[in-house]
């Protein structure tokens, strides 16, 4: 019979202790691998990964179309048709169907008969427009300004998405950072607790501190909670921007820091705001539209040609013979020039003229005032980024004399020297410079990014990332 010894199977046991801690430890290690995404790659998600703008590309595309569309237009129309057909005898050359079949008049019929006789055409009608006056040019002017503004609004709406992006990062760090500091209270309190239940004991403290020091573990408790609610719902609407399918807790943010010097670009150019362009862009629009206008009011020469054989089972005598109807006995071709042009239509062109002037008009009181705008945008930018770095600077002095204070009276409470409320008070002085100091470095995190935008560059934020 197989048996076992004490000392083997203890060692067996040991080992599938140690296989079962192994394969627990690496399930959930493989369950908490995080994603390490960094400013630069969220921008790189919202452009390639979201519905949205893909929807706005894909409409920049189908606006292309449009210029290969006027061009086209060089092309000659060519159409041909076949036709059979049974009508009376009266109808002598046969019936044509309404389209572009021209049969040529024949001879009417010498009495009223209802015979139904067989007819045939088959034709060819060709039209072509070579020259325009300026009109084949004016609608590829259009359709390339139409392009340029499709291209216009794919290329704003990307920078408000990676805008919105970027903000949402700085955020969920700044969310980050009050989890820690949260952390950080409740890490204090409950050494301050446990040192109150030492100087209760002694007699040193009132028992009154402990429940004291328990009430504020319990509050700070919940606003961490409330902070990672927020944390984990800011991220997971960042994963929405940017089509990350994890779980919002498995995203880290790597991005924390900025260069200890920054720098900008003084000069401010219009020309490569991507709001200016969506602009200036609508306003180019309107200016081809009106130019394609003005140029209607001109003549249209028109090339036609046209190939036309028919057949009829009534020859010109009269005399019936339907197997001819089956046929083609007649053929006919013809070419020619027609010169058109409105004349009566200058008051509705004029109509037409004056209101794109007036769209035009409008486009450029908009175009001015977006000048206007980017010019104080920058400066109210670069104010509010003056005034936040001063602060910035400020607030690690505040920081580290509030943490100085705090520790000097931590020992003080550990004697017996003060009561709860000064310690308390301290702890409240350290944690308001805590976060202080986070959200003085959020607002600098911001107005840099503010001042990128008001220039319409985002690579000036990104630049300044270490």
């Amino acid at each position: 019979m197989f048996t076992i010894s004490q000392s083997g199977a203890k060692k067996y046991l040991v080992v599938i202790l140690l296989l079962f801690l192994f394969m627990v430890t690496g399930s959930e290690n493989a369950g908490a691998q995080q994603i390490r995404l960094s400013i630069r790659e969220t921008l790189n998600k919202v452009q390639h990964n979201l519905p949205q703008l893909e929807a706005y590309r894909l409409q920049e595309e189908a606006a292309k179309e449009n210029i290969p569309l006027a061009k086209n237009s060089l092309m000659p129309d060519l159409v041909a048709g076949y036709q059979v057909n049974m009508a009376t005898f009266n109808n002598i050359t046969g019936m044509s169907y309404p389209g572009f079949l021209l049969p040529i008049s024949g001879p009417p019929s010498a009495g009223n008969e209802m015979n139904f006789i067989p007819g045939t055409a088959l034709g060819a009608l060709i039209k072509w427009n070579p020259f325009t006056f300026g009109q084949r040019n004016a609608a590829i002017e259009k359709a390339t300004a139409q392009y340029k503004q499709a291209n216009a609004t794919y290329n704003e709406q990307l920078f408000q998405y990676q805008y919105a992006a970027i903000n949402l990062y700085l955020e969920i760090l700044y969310l980050r950072n009050l989890d820690r500091i949260s952390s950080a209270v409740i890490e204090r309190n409950k050494i301050n607790l446990e040192q109150s239940l030492v100087l209760a004991k002694t007699g040193l403290k009132p028992g009154i501190d402990t429940v004291q020091f328990q009430s504020a573990i319990i509050q700070a408790e919940i606003e961490y909670l409330q902070t990672e609610k927020t944390y984990l719902q800011k991220l997971t609407e960042l994963t929405r921007l940017t089509g990350i399918t994890d779980a919002a807790r498995n995203i880290l943010l790597t991005d924390t820091t900025l260069k200890p010097s920054l720098l900008f670009l003084d000069s401010t150019s219009f020309n490569s705001h991507p709001y200016y362009q969506f602009i200036e862009a609508q306003r180019n629009t309107t200016a081809a539209g009106l130019r394609e206008i003005q140029r209607s009011w001109l003549p249209q020469l028109d090339v036609w040609g046209n190939v036309y054989a028919r057949g009829s089972g009534v020859n010109a005598n009269g005399l019936i013979n339907k197997t001819d109807g089956w046929g083609l006995s007649r053929t006919n071709a013809g070419i020619g020039l027609q010169l058109s042009f409105p004349i009566l239509q200058f008051s509705k062109l004029n109509i037409r003229k004056k209101q794109y002037g007036y769209l035009l008009k409008s486009d450029e009181e908009r175009l001015a005032q977006v000048r206007l705008d980017i010019v104080k945008q920058v400066e109210s930018a670069e104010l509010q980024y003056r005034q936040d770095a001063q602060i910035a600077d400020k607030t690690p002095l505040q920081l580290k004399i509030a943490t100085d204070v705090y520790d000097g009276l931590k020992l003080s409470y550990e004697a017996g020297l003060i009561d709860y409320a000064r310690i308390y008070q301290s702890q409240y002085e350290l944690t308001r410079a805590e976060l202080n100091n986070a959200t003085a470095q959020l607002q600098l995190w911001r107005s840099l990014l503010s001042v990128a935008v008001a220039k319409g560059n985002l690579d000036l934020f990104l630049d300044q990332l270490k």
